[in-house]
């Protein structure tokens, strides 16, 4: 669901980058509440893992497409919705600079897509009433399924207000509304193996276990191997939106004009430096890029004592 910046006007994209750069500061001074130092490794683990399981596209029968998970719901359940919007946003960030994979001129709309949505919306009211009822599989299933369905909702917003898909706005939320149904299930499943496995291992009781480490040791191992390895496997069909673009193709117009795409895309062009290394290297120096800006975030918002179960 990763926008690029011929999707996105500046009209609607530069607003976006102001307002998700506020909300990144918001997060920051909210996460600095409550966010204890004990959680700083398995945080820095687990944002790798979401990292590199973006990279795994998935083949959905019968449509000719793929996806992949986002793991916001995921980074939120187990570490609240304030630090979780700080590791997607900072997932993104680096997806986009180092990738080319989303626009930098879209990156606000991909922040407020795949990271706002589901911290501030899908979790606080799905999520958390369905895990304080003890019920965390559907909770970890229902939410994602929400986060993806309003988020593909925005893309088509945001597309339709830079006139990028104007002309066919229906078809464009029909298929964006059902390609991004079975993701958002698959996403569900993942993410409540995840955090059962997470909740077994003392994440959140006790932070300074031996099984909590053992825990870290894993997810970061796992990281490891999927950025490294598996992401070699993953699905080559279009994501998504990508499928949903494709579907619609002969009324898509693409928002190439202006001087802010070209100084936007000129930069990309620069820093989009691990593109033209072969994918397994590629993948791994993003692993790393992306645990040491997580690991000086950690520290920057990190208190002192024990995190309590949220």
């Amino acid at each position: 669901m990763h926008l690029g910046n011929s999707v996105i006007c500046p009209v609607t994209g530069v607003p976006m980058l102001a307002m998700m750069g506020a909300a990144a500061f918001w997060a920051f001074k909210n996460a600095k509440k409550d966010f204890k130092k004990e959680q700083t490794l398995p945080f820095v683990a687990v944002t790798a893992l979401v990292f590199a399981l973006q990279m795994i596209n998935f083949t959905i029968p019968t449509t000719g497409s793929s996806g992949h998970i986002i793991g916001t719901i995921l980074l939120s359940a187990l570490f609240g919705p304030y630090a979780a919007f700080l590791a997607i946003s900072a997932i993104l960030l680096t997806q986009a600079l180092f990738f080319a994979d989303g626009g930098l001129l879209a990156l606000g709309c991909n922040i407020f897509n795949m990271g706002f949505i589901a911290c501030f919306a899908a979790y606080p009211l799905v999520f958390k009433p369905l895990s304080d009822k003890n019920k965390p599989v559907l909770a970890a299933i229902f939410a994602s399924i929400v986060a993806l369905q309003l988020g593909s909702l925005a893309v088509v917003a945001e597309s339709a207000i830079s006139g990028s898909t104007s002309a066919n706005i229906g078809l464009f939320a029909d298929l964006m509304q059902a390609i991004h149904l079975p993701i958002g299930i698959v996403e569900g499943v993942i993410s409540a193996g995840i955090i059962a496995f997470a909740q077994k291992s003392g994440l959140c009781a006790d932070l300074k276990s031996n099984v909590s480490k053992n825990f870290t040791v894993a997810i970061a191992t796992t990281a490891l191997i999927l950025a490294g390895i598996i992401s070699a496997f993953a699905s080559k069909k279009p994501d998504g939106l990508e499928w949903s673009l494709l579907n619609m193709s002969e009324t898509f117009v693409a928002q190439t004009q202006g001087a802010l795409y070209t100084i936007f895309e000129a930069i990309q062009a620069k820093t989009a430096v691990l593109i033209e290394l072969p994918s397994s290297i590629a993948n791994i120096s993003g692993l790393f890029i992306i645990s040491a800006f997580m690991f000086a975030i950690s520290k920057t918002i990190a208190t002192k004592g024990i995190a309590l179960e949220k």
